[in-house]
């Protein structure tokens, strides 16, 4: 079939690019549209420099030419990002670098109970087994949980002296680094503060501690969109966020909030993907058989939804939960298949955020030292 320009270019008035109202025609995105036969050459240009945009992008003008022109239509897309002297003028939430630490990666959900804390500490676990050197921030300043999940319920950060300065010493359990409001509190002790008392608490954490040199820290945030949230991305220039659901409708409605939270102009921090945890229960005894008790691919298609990667998926395991409760993550039983699930979304992560930093401009990107984390050995 002989697909006609003006079709195409009618076509292209039907998306509009992200972030902006005016269609692509209108708004001078389209730089150029060349039409040999059924093949179709788009040149585009953006102001967005984030991921998602990018691939919003381009999958918005497949999408339209296969749907208004010719759904077997052949095309290349030529997408160019030039951020503007008013793009460059937009409040973005940023915060202060910290020395030594590579990649910040926050672990979001948009309610709780679907396991993000669990999600992390493995995460977390499987990033140092591979050999990086990683640090945990536990920032669920209400309801902290590493020191339980990491078997360090009794210890408490030591005081060490860097540069002239005192500074808190991370715990060490598993090879990362842990600090959690969990040290500071008694195990049956409430945490009855208002959002400044509790950024203030999370600066001194961050900023007041000696993490040393990081490849990656791994915060784990509380549930929801909040204020904790928002000091988080204040003080930290966060280099993505992994987002945790379960497969089922509400959960995902909340998780669907919380990656809407991280796109936002004047946040603008980039999705790694999303984890899809509890997917399927399968019996020990029938261990072929699974049930999708929450719900099947839920996740999964939100992600495919939003455009977003879909980091893999976690079945609901009984070990999984024992692992957490005597603090010894899931991660850590090795030649298992939860090891290996772990491992699985873990390169997916570490892959995205190497994707992620390659994508924006290096002022604004960290960029990963080392790839040892795509296979399970350790540096040297």
């Amino acid at each position: 079939m002989k697909i006609e320009k003006k079709d195409v270019l009618k076509a292209l008035e039907t998306i509009s690019v992200p972030g902006e109202g005016q269609n692509m025609i209108e708004s001078g995105a389209i730089k150029n549209v060349l039409v040999f036969g059924d093949e179709v050459v788009v040149d585009v240009t953006i102001n967005n420099h984030s991921l998602q945009a990018k691939k919003k992008t381009e999958v918005s003008i497949l999408q339209a030419i296969h749907k208004e022109v010719y759904e077997k239509a052949q095309i290349k897309v030529n997408l160019k990002v030039e951020v503007s002297e008013t793009a460059d003028k937009k409040p973005e939430i940023k915060g202060k670098a910290i020395p030594g630490i590579d990649n910040i990666i926050a672990v979001a959900s948009g309610k709780g109970g679907v396991g993000k804390s669990t999600v992390t500490a493995n995460l977390a676990v499987t990033l140092a087994k591979m050999g990086f050197k990683v640090g945990l921030l536990d920032a669920d300043i209400y309801g902290p949980s590493a020191t339980i999940m990491f078997d360090i319920i009794n210890e408490k950060p030591l005081s060490v002296n860097v540069d002239g300065k005192s500074k808190m010493k991370p715990v060490e359990s598993y090879g990362v680094k842990i600090l959690s409001i969990g040290f500071f509190t008694q195990p049956d002790q409430a945490v009855v503060w208002r959002g400044p008392m509790a950024a203030k608490a999370l600066n001194q954490m961050i900023f007041d501690a000696a993490w040393g040199n990081l490849d990656f820290l791994v915060v784990d945030l509380p549930p929801g969109t909040g204020d904790i949230h928002l000091s988080i991305m204040q003080s930290l220039p966060l280099t993505g966020a992994v987002v945790v659901s379960t497969p089922q409708t509400v959960a995902l409605a909340d998780a669907r909030k919380g990656v809407a939270m991280f796109q936002q102009e004047s946040i603008n921090v980039p999705v790694l993907g999303i984890v899809e945890n509890m997917a399927y229960f399968s019996p020990p005894e029938l261990p072929e058989n699974k049930y999708h008790i929450f719900g099947k691919d839920g996740a999964r298609n939100l992600a495919e939804d939003l455009n977003i990667p879909f980091l893999g998926e976690l079945p609901l395991v009984q070990s999984i939960r024992e692992a957490g409760d005597v603090g010894r993550p899931a991660a850590m039983q090795e030649g298992t298949d939860i090891e290996e699930a772990f491992i699985k979304i873990t390169k997916k992560v570490v892959s995205e955020t190497v994707r992620r930093n390659d994508a924006l401009p290096p002022t604004k990107a960290i960029e990963i030292t080392t790839m040892a984390g795509c296979s399970a050995v350790n540096k040297k």
